[in-house]
């Protein structure tokens, strides 16, 4: 408490008294120094040394006597402190004991003033703690919590607790001596002033008056500051205290689950340890297999999901490396038609059954690998985003310096990234198997999204975005914006590989205040020549946190269903939302492949900005029931996970370059012979690229504007064309057509989507792009 004035008084003890440099205080709230005290008539004001440790206040006559002879003590938890004049101080304990004790200067009274208070102010709230101490904490010898040194941390807890009380405490003497102090500066100026000096004198006065009322107007701010800190510190102790007892009860419990995991997983060791021994001895194997596997259950049945709160859906334990080569096909609950594709994935990686590759295509050019560097403006979001709040995002005019110099059909192309994952699903023979890889790359997609917090251009109605990649990657695809609101853009893509990707994303997006909620609406399509397997899924929600103080980042959250509608196979992932609280790998992902009868045959795992791996279910089993909400969980037993995707690295320098990915970066790069329609062509994308971003905001205004004039012009031209029974029903009617799209009804989901009719890599050969609109 007083360790900042354990250093000032020494200096002035040797100012006052000697000017040699003093001992060095003892450790501790300490404050000592020569001060002259009344002795009497005779020999009036002599020198002593007074020593202020621990609530007593002693005096010796000289250093030496410390160690011997102590003249006097005042405990100051019940003394009284009073001023007499500029360097004059009384201390008295109301009974035979009383100093008069006068300093060498007024600055070394306030000094020991200020120690005074604050050491009598320590020792009267260390007596109230001290009656009633056995009620407030229990005996660190009792334990608090289960496990080694329970006792010990909650004994840190409550120290640091009492700590915590005690600065305030000496805050709010702080306070009162502030108040005090300045209060009789106040006066003593007044009575200055009151002397009527003129002259040099008085103008000394009138500038220190001035001073003082500054000092007064500051200090009383720092006062109120002062006081509302203790209200709030005082307010919000008893919540503090709640929480860490919180957290404290949650560890102890995660504790106890992961002691209990590890019981129960040397119980499942054992038992199929067991049931090897048995069928490698036993005539019958199969019969005795399944006994084993049923007595193995039943006795871990209700042990694994007792103790955890928010269990998964599902967990994995390793299976026996040799089960899957045993010829016993018939042990309960093992999947036993497992084809020959299959059981290769034993020992190879997925796709391994897959016919070699044609030979490697040389790329037409060589694509950038650089773009310039994101220039440093500043900007409040606020002033912008507060007059936003649950508005559409789509509807807010927003400058570039929020933006990345790409569009978000550009952002759709992104998703062909990892592609390769739907080259191999070409190429397996077996459905379960293909729908890791797609469920693989569905994933995949999120990994550029970690780093990528700034926000798209969104695309001008008709602007179209096309990635020829035939010669490097064997795949075609083409964007187009179909509806300006709500904003829609169709996809196609058309690989010579075996697959064609399509999708129609509407994005729906509300600004919270704290965060933005990024929705996207609409269905993913991938068709496989091979076997016709049409897989659909739909995208997971996009949060983007810290939106108005902090730094910002990106989550993803929600459920995908990955579904084979030719099989029926499905595949189940969880993006696991991001939590404070848990002790799980950030961004996770989980998942099940089933096949339609619900038989689980693969589970994946891993996160959406790393990296995805499978694991070959051998058995499944239901584990006992979760305490808190009633839900019998799923215990798969697996063989080591493989890898089946991991993220590319970000190219040098990628920070300065928005964290655009190796693609990303090549993405917005001029070609030859693109339809005019084009997001390399949009001119306020390309000046905020090229670092010109004045220039781009008020291009992307004339573009928005020259939108609107045209959607007018339509709506004109509509209500003109109908009938006067039409009119008054459809005031605001809209009759634009997508150039490379039609719309009509999707007969995988009953949904209105639009398609590619062809046409486009057509026109780009001839070169004729007559019939695209005016758009930039």
């Amino acid at each position: 408490m007083l360790d900042y004035h354990e250093t000032c008084v020494e200096s002035e003890g040797g100012v006052m008294s000697e000017p040699k440099t003093p001992t060095p205080s003892p450790a501790g709230d300490t404050y000592k120094g020569w001060v002259f005290k009344w002795t009497n008539y005779i020999k009036g004001y002599q020198r002593r040394w007074f020593v202020l440790s621990n609530g007593l206040l002693s005096y010796y006559r000289t250093q030496a006597e410390m160690g011997h002879t102590c003249r006097g003590t005042i405990n100051l938890a019940t003394a009284t402190i009073t001023v007499d004049d500029a360097c004059n101080f009384v201390i008295s304990n109301g009974g035979t004991q009383t100093y008069h004790l006068k300093a060498s200067c007024e600055v070394e009274r306030q000094r020991w003033i200020t120690a005074l208070e604050l050491a009598k102010a320590k020792a009267a709230r260390m007596q109230a703690e001290s009656d009633d101490s056995g009620d407030d904490f229990p005996p660190t010898s009792a334990p608090t919590v289960p496990g080694q040194g329970g006792a010990s941390q909650n004994s840190e807890v409550q120290s640091a607790l009492r700590t915590l009380g005690s600065k305030v405490e000496d805050l709010s003497t702080c306070n009162d001596l502030i108040s005090k102090h300045g209060t009789a500066l106040q006066r003593s100026l007044s009575e200055l002033d009151s002397l009527r000096l003129t002259g040099e004198a008085g103008d000394k006065i009138r500038q220190v008056t001035e001073r003082a009322t500054l000092f007064r107007i500051t200090s009383n701010a720092m006062i109120n500051a002062c006081r509302d800190f203790l209200a709030l510190a005082q307010a919000h102790s008893k919540r503090w205290q709640k929480a860490l007892q919180a957290e404290r009860d949650q560890r102890v419990r995660l504790e106890e689950t992961l002691e209990q995991l590890a019981k129960q997983h040397n119980h499942l060791e054992r038992a199929f340890r067991g049931a090897a021994q048995a069928n490698a001895t036993a005539d019958n194997k199969s019969t005795a297999g399944s006994r084993k596997g049923e007595a193995s259950d039943e006795d871990d049945d209700n042990e694994f999901f007792d103790a955890m709160e928010e269990a998964p859906e599902f967990i994995t334990v390793p299976a026996d490396p040799q089960f899957h080569k045993r010829s016993s096909s018939n042990i309960s609950g093992f999947n036993s038609e497992i084809c020959p594709d299959d059981q290769s994935l034993n020992d190879e990686p997925l796709a391994m059954n897959q016919e070699s590759p044609s030979q490697e295509l040389v790329p037409l050019k060589k694509r950038r690998t650089r773009i310039p560097d994101k220039p440093n403006y500043s900007l409040n979001l606020w002033s912008i985003m507060k007059n936003c709040i649950g508005k559409e995002l789509s509807k807010i005019p927003m400058p570039v310096n929020f933006n990345e110099p790409i569009s978000m059909l550009q952002r759709l192309s992104e998703d062909l990234e990892y592609h390769e994952l739907l080259d191999k699903a070409a190429k397996c023979h077996n459905s379960l198997e293909q729908l890791c890889y797609v469920a693989a790359f569905s994933v995949s997609s999120y990994s550029t999204t970690v780093y990528r917090t700034g926000k798209p251009f969104n695309p001008l109605l008709g602007e179209t975005y096309e990635l020829d990649r035939l010669r490097e990657s064997g795949y075609r695809s083409l964007c187009e914006q179909v509806s300006h609101h709500p904003p829609a853009a169709a996809h196609h893509v058309i690989s010579d590989r075996g697959w064609t990707l399509r999708q129609e994303i509407t994005v729906a997006s509300k600004f919270r205040g704290k965060y933005l909620s990024i929705m996207p609406l609409g269905t993913i399509h991938a068709i496989f020549e091979k076997g016709e397997h049409h897989y659909t899924w739909k995208k997971v929600t996009t949060t983007v946190h810290n939106i108005i103080v902090g730094k910002l980042w990106i989550d993803q959250s929600g459920e995908i269903d990955v579904v084979n509608h030719t099989t029926g196979d499905r595949c189940h992932l969880k993006f696991a939302p991001y939590s404070y609280f848990s002790r799980d790998v950030a961004r996770k992902v989980t998942g099940v492949v089933m096949d339609k009868t619900g038989k689980a045959h693969y589970v994946l795992s891993g996160t959406w900005d790393e990296k995805m791996e499978f694991s070959r279910v051998m058995q499944s089993s239901r584990g006992g029931e979760n305490g808190t909400e009633g839900k019998q969980k799923t215990v798969y037993q697996t063989l080591k996970a493989r890898e089946v995707w991991r993220r590319n690295p970000l190219p040098d320098g990628a920070e300065t370059m928005y964290y655009f990915t190796a693609l990303a970066l090549t993405l917005n790069e001029t070609e030859e012979g693109v339809s005019p329609t084009d997001s390399r062509r949009r001119p306020d994308q390309r000046l905020m690229e090229d670092g010109r971003w004045d220039e781009a905001n008020a291009e992307k205004q004339r573009l928005e504007e020259k939108q609107r004039s045209v959607r007018r012009e339509r709506e004109r031209e509509a209500a003109s064309q109908r009938t006067s029974s039409q009119s008054e029903e459809g005031a605001h009617h809209d009759n634009y057509e997508a150039r490379w799209f039609s719309k009509c009804e999707d007969q995988i989901t009953g949904e209105q989507v639009h398609l590619y009719k062809g046409g486009y890599w057509e026109t780009k050969d001839r070169g004729n792009w007559e019939d695209c609109p005016d758009i930039f």
